[in-house]
């Protein structure tokens, strides 16, 4: 797999491909600085990805090119990430959100949107269905962070993500950054979830990786735990259902693409027949 480029401009005349199957890098000049980002497919809902603590969008490559024959498909690189400039501000979630709005804005997708959300991005999707729930019309996790999984998030995501980098043949250097940046969030994330609103009665997959994690990575009480809190996941819907990808650990974008395309299918039909 292609090592990724370094920073680079970019707009919608100026591309930068990330590999032979990712669309091209764009990058919109925010409020906050400039954000790294990717358009392609065609069609409604619109589909916006929503990645984990230091992970850039190549860690969506697997989906691709299928995702974007579903639909619009909008990938994006929080700030720290290339493409997008350093984090100026602390990344609380209404930081966050609040740049993926002027995202959204600037390229003219129109609501509602299908959330779909790895890891520490989990999060920050919860965040926005319960923020602007009439804009959210449904919303796919993946191995997501439930609220209650902060202290676990601090002890074991890095050495997940530095994981990802050997696969990805990224320096470990590279994730650093954003990832303490972005974990040293964490626990204003969760108190902004507590403050929302309810999560919206929309239709919801929670994918769980079915591999036991190392007991170097996480104890077997912490993975009992976190097992328990995705199942929690998959009730804050009456249309929530938990999926198990049993050959997946963290990342089941990876390791089962299939698994998670397919869900992705069964969810978009979902919200194509309620309308």
């Amino acid at each position: 797999m292609p090592q990724l480029p370094g920073h680079g401009q970019g707009d919608r005349r100026h591309r930068r491909r990330v590999s032979a199957v990712l669309p091209g890098i764009r990058a919109l000049q925010t409020r906050s600085g400039r954000l790294g980002y990717m358009l392609s497919g065609a069609g409604d809902p619109p589909i916006v990805l929503f990645s984990g603590a230091g992970m850039s969008l190549q860690g969506w490559e697997p989906l691709y090119p299928r995702i974007e024959q579903l639909s619009t498909v909008l990938g994006w690189n929080r700030f720290g990430m290339q493409g997008s400039d350093a984090p100026g501000d602390r990344q609380t979630g209404t930081v966050v959100l609040a740049s993926l709005r002027e995202l959204l804005g600037y390229n003219g997708l129109q609501a509602p949107y299908v959330l779909v959300a790895h890891s520490l991005g989990g999060l920050f999707a919860n965040l926005y269905a319960r923020l602007y729930p009439e804009q959210v019309a449904a919303v796919l996790l993946l191995e997501a962070t439930h609220p209650a999984d902060q202290e676990v998030l601090k002890k074991h995501e890095s050495e997940l993500v530095k994981s990802l980098g050997r696969m990805l043949t990224l320096p470990e250097a590279f994730f650093e950054p954003n990832v303490h940046a972005e974990l040293g969030c964490v626990d204003e994330i969760v108190r902004e979830i507590a403050s929302a609103g309810p999560f919206p009665d929309v239709p919801l997959r929670v994918v769980t990786g079915g591999l036991t994690p190392r007991a170097s990575l996480m104890s077997p009480a912490t993975v009992a735990a976190r097992r328990a809190n995705q199942q929690e996941l998959a009730r804050l819907s009456p249309r929530g259902e938990q999926v198990i990808a049993h050959k997946s650990g963290h990342f089941p974008q990876l390791s089962e693409p299939e698994v998670v395309l397919e869900v992705l299918e069964q969810l978009l039909s979902e919200v194509k027949a309620s309308v």
